[in-house]
């Protein structure tokens, strides 16, 4: 006798979210492990935890290294999630408005860097930089990183502009709209929330690279790479805390791109 296929579709939906769950947890289990021993007093990581403390916390805070490489990684961060934002809303919109010769091709290129594995990435950039000058400093880092975080913001707009009416601009054109108030008042504004997420998605894939950042710094290291120093001397709970504070900053922009285009896509 065959099973009910409505006792077989229950089973299904839960082992696909047992998967998930375990999925998940194997994911994120080591994060969770970092950031319960940043709390821990002991210097090495181990079971049964020592006293909670937050003295690796306070280690960090009064380290001068590590602001420097936190006001690196902020201030490239920003930079670099503006520059690509713009850079792929642009390209997004020329897809969506515009067809020619090569548009393939063009598309192809648009999106073809974070296929790229990192290390090649990063040795390209620097082989580049160190041509033109322009190699060991904080412009070599966003110049790198632009061109990682664009195709992700040129995806994020388009998929937003792929949901909207093509007839809307020309509607605003034939009202006596400029093609510079079209976009103002019809392109932007239907996009905005595609154009937060960008933003913050960007942001949080600078923040977080590492590769490519440690190939072209020099002495301007983002946080990332200053904590390849830190382990590079000895393995210290500073990290565990670091890496807390940013697992957290990443989160939060992620998250808040998710909200954005989630809330706006419900409309």
């Amino acid at each position: 006798m065959s099973a009910n296929p409505a006792n077989r579709s229950r089973l299904v939906d839960l082992g696909l979210r047992a998967y998930v769950v375990l999925a998940f947890a194997f994911v994120f289990a080591p994060i969770a492990a970092s950031f319960v021993f940043s709390f821990n007093s002991d210097r090495f990581p181990s079971i049964p935890l020592g006293q909670m403390s937050l003295q690796w916390y306070q280690a960090v805070a009064s380290d001068p290294l590590v602001w420097e490489g936190l006001r690196n990684t902020l201030g490239i961060g920003v930079i670099v999630g503006l520059v690509s934002t713009a850079l792929g809303f642009g390209a997004a919109y020329t897809d969506f408005r515009f067809k020619f010769f090569g548009k393939q091709v063009y598309m192809a290129l648009a999106l073809l860097p974070p296929t790229i594995p990192v290390v090649i990435m990063g040795l390209a950039m620097l082989a580049y930089l160190s041509r033109i000058d322009l190699s060991g400093n904080a412009l070599s880092v966003i110049i790198a990183h632009v061109v990682i975080c664009a195709p992700f913001a040129m995806a994020i707009v388009r998929l937003r502009l792929s949901q909207m009416d093509a007839d809307l601009e020309a509607a605003a054109w034939n009202l006596g709209a400029s093609e510079w108030k079209a976009m103002a008042h019809v392109i932007v504004p239907f996009t905005l929330p595609a154009i937060l997420g960008a933003l913050f998605i960007t942001m949080a894939v600078s923040f977080d690279e590492f590769a490519i950042a440690w190939f072209v710094s020099g002495l301007n290291e983002t946080l990332p790479v200053k904590v390849l120093g830190f382990l590079q001397g000895q393995v210290s709970p500073r990290i565990n805390a670091i890496g807390t504070f940013v697992f957290v900053l990443s989160m939060g922009l992620v998250i808040g791109a998710q909200v954005l285009l989630s809330q706006k896509s419900k409309e």
